[in-house]
């Protein structure tokens, strides 16, 4: 086992599946929503700087209303029809990487805990793939009222899995949120090599494991 882990935890977009996915089947959504959504991105990447909210949902309205210069109600109104169910279609027939599910079984028939830990919530991706029955822990981060790379989140992952940080291995394909995250909170962290990187087998020096596919990441935790 890898240096004495009791979980492994995942990120889901742009780890469990590629995001050029999504990105294609959702193209035309955007483009009838662009004004919601060029403003929602800089909501949400200010909140990704945001300590702690007691009521995450409630200041992401108020955030985005200031930028449509509409009321919070109705702001919450457009982030639930236009980004958490109106997403949820695209999901139906996006495919999870190769080895995906094999891997998630293997990590439990040997007794490790599995957790899920995303930005967004998780059930906006149904069932994923299969995934969700094999996972002790499945969580969005905003339910959390803090989203990656704050180490609160990951806190409470830890908390739910009932291990302690160093026993976890977080599995994400961002550096500054999945990587840079999971390390401050003292996890272990395995980053998913993409694009040249890959192409090269060129590690990541900040993440304890770097692995091109899941395959490999079950031979590294497994052996």
């Amino acid at each position: 086992m890898y240096d004495g882990i009791k979980a492994v935890a995942f990120d889901i977009d742009g780890t469990l599946y590629p995001s050029w996915q999504l990105y294609v089947r959702m193209s035309g959504h955007f483009i009838r929503h662009i004004p919601f959504f060029l403003k929602y991105n800089k909501v949400r990447h200010e909140l990704h700087q945001t300590a702690p909210l007691p009521d995450f949902f409630e200041y992401q309205a108020r955030l985005l209303s200031k930028e449509l210069h509409t009321d919070s109600n109705y702001a919450k109104v457009l982030i639930n029809e236009i980004c958490y169910e109106g997403l949820k279609p695209y999901f139906a027939n996006i495919k999870p990487y190769q080895g995906v599910y094999q891997t998630f079984v293997a990590l439990k028939s040997a007794g490790l805990k599995i957790g899920i830990l995303s930005d967004f919530p998780p059930e906006q991706k149904g069932r994923l793939w299969g995934l969700r029955s094999l996972c002790d822990v499945c969580i969005g981060s905003e339910e959390s009222g803090a989203l990656k790379p704050s180490v609160y989140p990951f806190g409470i992952l830890a908390e739910k899995l009932g291990v302690q940080p160093s026993e976890v291995l977080y599995v994400g394909n961002s550096v500054k949120y999945d990587i840079r995250g999971a390390k401050a909170y003292g996890m272990k962290t395995a980053f998913i090599l993409k694009g040249v990187r890959r192409l090269f087998n060129i590690k990541l020096k900040e993440a304890d494991i770097s692995f091109r596919t899941y395959r490999e990441l079950k031979n590294i935790v497994l052996n």
